[in-house]
């Protein structure tokens, strides 16, 4: 009788600290400084990044993000840190998408933006932007950006809490890889042929 108490005592503890123990989804701390290169060559130009020039001066016409990631600039490895430039030309999205390794602290400089985020209760929070306001997408969770203006376009900035953050673009994640058909079509509540003339309008 006491090894069954015993037993039920542990399995409780143990289930306790499964269930108070926070995740750790996120970018490992390092014990130096920087990350060293393979090469070990590092100067002032290891912690420079100037993909970003292009952007001064740009005028896609389509919505384009401009990133300095760890993968463009491999000094923020271990910095828990990255950051883009966003371009929204009139009347323009970013779709929904989610980072999940990272917040994100948006900052709008030029124009107005339509923000908005789910949680995981499925509220929907949302935000009309004007230049010089901050908005803070939780991570991992679903959010976009519109530019509502038909004739000036948006600029923003934003900081990530990951040197790699990630992005699930959900139009392209659901419709754009190989999920069956019948699935998707159960899924949304629909038939086969709204599913594929979605996948077809996503092509383009």
């Amino acid at each position: 009788m006491a090894l069954t108490s015993f037993t039920i005592v542990f399995q409780l503890a143990l289930a306790l600290v499964l269930v108070v123990t926070p995740s750790l989804a996120g970018d490992a701390d390092i014990l130096t400084d920087y990350t060293i290169p393979a090469n070990g060559t590092i100067d002032g130009a290891f912690f420079t990044y100037t993909g970003l020039r292009s952007f001064f001066g740009a005028n896609p016409a389509t919505f384009t993000v401009y990133k300095a990631t760890m993968t463009e600039l491999p000094a923020l490895n271990g910095q828990s840190v990255s950051y883009a430039a966003l371009y929204y030309p009139p009347g323009t999205v970013n779709p929904p998408h989610t980072h999940p390794r990272a917040s994100e602290l948006l900052f709008l400089v030029l124009g107005s933006l339509e923000v908005g985020f789910v949680d995981t209760t499925n509220h929907l929070f949302t935000q009309t932007l004007q230049a010089g306001d901050m908005f803070v997408f939780p991570k991992g969770l679903l959010h976009y950006q519109y530019n509502a203006d038909d004739k000036t376009p948006a600029i923003a900035f934003s900081a990530f809490g990951s040197a790699s953050a990630g992005t699930v673009a959900i139009p392209n994640a659901v419709f754009n890889t190989s999920i069956y058909n019948p699935i998707l079509a159960k899924s949304f509540n629909t038939d086969v042929h709204t599913i594929e003339k979605l996948k077809e309008g996503l092509s383009h």
